[in-house]
């Protein structure tokens, strides 16, 4: 049997309007009220590969997610659509890590749960867009790695994989096991139908802390963030007049180019 472990995470919903998303300048941090948070759809792109995987072939599907405050509301929709378990790694140490640090301790729960023989992962989380975390840990284990997937196929014990080009795919065979982080392209997750809801409850759930994990999350830490701020776009209107067409182009043809300077000098 193929054990699979998926990484998810917890994220502000990036479909929420701008207006909903403020700055606690004290925390240093997003926050954002009467928006419930939700899985990073990267990551549900990767949950859907590891359904379609077991679709054709016996396999075990683990979910791990990481953070502070996790909604097993949220994160229980993995259960809902096929998985098999879910792992999260709950504990206030684990709030706004970079990515080396989620790295470490993801890698930390993959070896405590077992030798999985294929991980997946998102393309990158919807909130920091940062794209490494599956290569970092793929390394931690010292495992071959393919990104930016959108189709995964196991055949004759080796992984077949349709990797997304700037122009097109390529065609990539990988033996197992291995780390894949999946691109939007494979397509969005299957929708739970309700007595999926109902039969998931009865899945297990796994709640580590950092001392399960016998890591300090604290040292891990190779970045701090040192503001984060709302950029303010000021923007101006500048008419140009003149009695004829052809004399306005003139002028704005002459402004454009004084602005040019004026910016080349500064």
């Amino acid at each position: 049997m193929l054990n699979i472990v998926v990484c998810i995470k917890q994220v502000l919903d990036p479909e929420a309007p701008a207006s909903a998303y403020k700055i606690d300048a004290d925390a240093n941090k997003v926050v954002m009220s009467g928006v419930p948070p939700v899985i990073s759809p990267f990551d549900e792109n990767a949950m859907e590969a590891a359904l379609r995987i077991k679709d054709k072939q016996e396999c075990r599907i683990s979910v791990i997610s990481m953070g502070k405050g996790l909604s097993r509301t949220v994160l229980g929709k993995v259960l809902a659509v096929g998985g098999d378990e879910l792992y999260l790694l709950d504990d206030s140490e684990f709030e706004d890590l970079d990515s080396f640090a989620t790295a470490t301790l993801l890698t930390a729960a993959i070896k405590k749960i077992g030798n999985p023989d294929l991980i997946l992962t998102g393309r990158q989380a919807a909130d920091t867009n940062a794209g490494i975390v599956g290569s970092g840990i793929a390394m931690m284990l010292g495992l071959s790695c393919i990104t930016v997937a959108r189709k995964l196929e196991v055949v004759d014990g080796k992984l077949r994989v349709e990797k997304v080009l700037p122009d097109g795919y390529q065609v990539l065979e990988i033996t197992l096991p291995c780390l894949i982080t999946v691109g939007n392209e494979l397509g969005e997750m299957r929708v739970a139908a309700l007595q999926q809801l109902v039969a998931a409850r009865k899945k297990p759930v796994t709640i580590w802390t950092q001392q399960d994990l016998h890591v300090d999350a604290a040292l891990m830490k190779r970045t701090r963030l040192m503001k984060l701020f709302i950029p303010q776009r000021d923007s101006k209107c500048e008419f140009v007049d003149g009695d004829t067409p052809e004399e306005r182009g003139r002028k704005l043809a002459l402004r454009i180019w004084e602005s040019e300077l004026v910016k080349r000098n500064e």
